[in-house]
């Protein structure tokens, strides 16, 4: 019996061509946003190079911008993986007061370098505790429950310090803003910013933890369904929220020498406001450590500028805003094409 012939193939019949996987295309994406970021941070520095070359380009003022932005910078860290998981946390700049004012108090300051640190961070994780516990597992929005934590966060501040700034004493914390204590010419704050940086940004895209992050923000209830426990997962981010705020307080300590109820004002707002300049979207499940980084660096970059310039605190307000509004406008478009 013979065996039934198969007809011959088409040797010139195409194969279709394998789509690209779909993390290129926003590889591509973030790449543009990078590319965009920093060359608005070059404009700016070319146009601070031009109307003030001699203080602009000053090396000690250079490192003045970055110095006083790592402190917000720090916050924004924390506050980009929130974002990204679909929070927020209003509560950043009240927690700073409180961890910056509980660290300088005399009784902590006996306890030296060691004491002052372990105080501003412990005060820091423990406030992002209550947010976590009250939003995760109390169901809180996250609106309400960090409004409530500014406010109870300012009261303790001013309860704490009576209204009076408290006077750092100890030399070992003192000596940090020294020039002496320069890197290569690079104050600590920035070091400790840029490793703040580095480890935020390998946890965000080399984790678990980082993927769980995105994951939440961009469905919880196909996370919940994928095996991720939501409720944890929140609590942990409010925990590191708490945590950048505590590092950002002894930063503060060291950059001003003091504690005072009135630091971290507006700190929330810039760090909000840095992240969705940053790429961060407000209703989650996309965002950039770098993106976030750089939108310090902007938002820092002018308000030296204006100072230079003899602007107005006003105008820099003005100019923060329309950029804010721009940078949710171009988040919008970019969404609808996408």
């Amino acid at each position: 019996m013979t065996q039934p012939v198969s007809p011959p193939r088409d040797s010139t019949a195409k194969v279709p061509e394998a789509q690209p996987p779909a993390w290129r295309g926003l590889l591509a994406r973030t790449d543009v946003r990078t590319l965009s970021l920093l060359g608005v941070l070059a404009a700016l520095i070319l146009v601070g190079g031009i109307t003030k070359p001699d203080e602009f380009l000053d090396t000690r003022n250079l490192q003045l911008v970055l110095t006083q932005a790592s402190v917000v910078g720090v916050v924004t860290v924390g506050m980009t993986f929130v974002i990204i998981s679909g929070g927020i946390d209003l509560s950043v700049g009240a927690i700073v007061a409180l961890a910056s004012v509980w660290a300088t108090t005399v009784a902590t300051q006996e306890y030296g370098f060691a004491g002052i640190l372990f105080t501003a961070i412990v005060v820091g994780v423990g406030c992002g505790l209550v947010n976590g516990v009250l939003i995760a597992y109390g169901s809180m929005v996250p609106f309400i429950a960090t409004l409530a934590m500014l406010a109870s966060a300012r009261g303790l501040a001013l309860q704490i310090t009576d209204g009076k700034t408290q006077i750092v004493t100890v030399p070992s914390v003192l000596d940090l803003g020294e020039r002496d204590a320069y890197v290569l010419g690079v104050p600590p704050l920035v070091l400790v910013f840029a490793v703040v940086t580095v480890i935020g940004w390998l946890v965000l895209n080399r984790t678990t933890f980082g993927r769980r992050t995105v994951a939440v923000g961009g469905n919880p209830e196909a996370a919940r369904l994928a095996g991720i426990d939501v409720r944890r997962q929140r609590l942990y981010l409010y925990l590191l929220s708490g945590l950048c705020c505590g590092i950002a307080a002894f930063l503060l300590i060291v950059l001003s020498g003091s504690g005072q109820n009135t630091n971290g004002n507006l700190y929330e707002l810039d760090a909000i406001a840095a992240a969705i300049i940053g790429g961060t979207l407000l209703t989650g499940g996309r965002g950039t450590i770098t993106g976030s980084v750089l939108g310090v660096l902007i938002f820092f970059t002018i308000t030296n500028i204006f100072a230079l310039n003899n602007l107005q605190s006003d105008v820099q307000q003005i100019a923060k805003g329309a950029i804010i509004v721009a940078a949710v406008l171009v988040q919008r478009r970019t969404a609808s094409t996408t």
